[in-house]
């Protein structure tokens, strides 16, 4: 049977996004004809967390609602360099465990980190949503894999705005940054668009 997860940020014993994280859980098992659901609040609530710092509360559940958890100390991680990757075929509109053909994309990869082109559209890296900054603008890609919970609650919020970014205006964005329950909307932490190995236009684009 599939099995779904949802990373959730606790940060001092407080719970982030978890509106946002319920929902999509809901979604899940009404989109799958099941009845019900399970209550994140009270799985949180009965693992009785008492450490002070920043922890991803992973849990891993399945539709008949059996759940697995683990609380797991984080730390935002800061990369070094990037790379597009094309697949047209890919598909991830469920925040689903098995991540292997995520995998296999980053192990054929020659940056730390990939990110997903489908269609000629910019998507998400492998565990993240992706802003952009134009002038003094953020936009998200309106092609998204996974319509993540912090992007939803910052577009929520009106902190950015959902555009068309693809290989041919990929240039016009300045900066980047990399949003998911644990990465919040930081315009401290960002990359230059040159962070991206092979930007169209380089030599090297897809040649890597």
């Amino acid at each position: 049977m599939s099995q779904f997860i949802e990373s959730i940020k606790i940060e001092n014993r407080k719970i982030f996004l978890l509106e946002f994280h319920q929902k999509r859980v809901d979604h899940t098992f009404a989109h799958f004809g099941k009845e019900g659901s399970i209550d994140l609040a009270k799985i949180y609530k009965h693992l009785e967390h008492d450490g002070d710092g920043l922890f991803k509360l992973r849990i891993v559940y399945d539709l008949d609602k059996k759940i697995r958890t683990q609380m797991i100390p984080y730390a935002i991680p800061e990369l070094n360099d990037f790379q597009l990757v094309e697949n047209n075929s890919f598909d991830y509109s469920f925040k689903s465990e098995d991540r292997k053909e995520l995998e296999k994309m980053k192990m054929k990869a020659k940056a730390e980190e990939i990110i997903i082109v489908k269609n000629n559209h910019i998507t998400d890296t492998s565990y993240s949503n992706l802003l952009f900054k134009k002038g003094k603008e953020w936009f998200t890609p309106s092609a998204y894999l996974l319509n993540g919970v912090q992007r939803q609650n910052l577009l929520k919020h009106k902190k950015i705005k959902e555009g068309e970014i693809t290989l041919q205006n990929l240039k016009e964005f300045s900066h980047f940054q990399l949003v998911n329950a644990l990465n919040d909307f930081d315009e401290n932490f960002i990359y230059p668009i040159g962070r991206i190995i092979n930007l169209p236009g380089n030599e090297d684009y897809l040649d890597l």
